[in-house]
């Protein structure tokens, strides 16, 4: 792999931009009705989610789902540069935008300790059959992630899914891909 991860998120960032939004609802509908059949969630009871933003899959039904099922659900909530931590929600209406206008927890909502979390569903901007992903640059779930011990799992649109992307020690897989093709 020869590409440089800032060229690789300006490459999905462009396609992402050509994405309609008849493509991204057929997509996000599939993506949702595989993740909510997946054995991982039927079987996590604490869960962490994010918000999907713009062209991201929208994660929104996913976190309803949950909620409606009984399940503990928590979001990211940016504290400082770099640093994330996972709040409890106990419905979508308490998310608020952060600085950044992505959807997170309000101030005041409980703190869930990463090692709580059966199951997180990881961002990224693309991804690899085996698990590899881009991130969008933060580097947020890649500090998080080694201290969970919940499955990983993530949502991909198979125009973002490459054979090969640039790997550094630092870089976190997911265990599971959940796919729309």
């Amino acid at each position: 792999m020869t590409a440089s991860k800032a060229d690789l998120r300006r490459l999905v960032r462009e396609a992402e931009r050509r994405l309609s939004p008849t493509e991204k609802a057929e997509s996000d509908r599939i993506l949702a009705a595989r993740f909510l059949a997946s054995e991982p969630y039927r079987r996590a009871k604490i869960l962490l989610f994010y918000a999907g933003a713009g062209p991201e899959p929208d994660t929104r039904p996913l976190v309803d789902a949950a909620l409606e099922a009984g399940k503990t659900v928590a979001l990211p909530k940016i504290t400082a540069p770099g640093v994330m931590e996972a709040r409890r929600i106990a419905a979508a209406g308490e998310l608020v935008p952060d600085k950044y206008g992505i959807p997170a927890p309000a101030e005041g909502s409980q703190l869930l300790p990463p090692e709580a979390f059966d199951l997180i569903l990881v961002p990224g901007a693309a991804f690899t059959p085996g698990g590899i992903r881009l991130g969008r640059g933060g580097g947020y779930y890649d500090r998080y992630l080694p201290r969970t011990r919940g499955v990983k799992l993530a949502l991909a649109r198979r125009r973002f899914i490459f054979p090969a992307l640039p790997i550094e020690p630092h870089d976190i897989p997911v265990d599971i891909l959940i796919t729309d093709d």
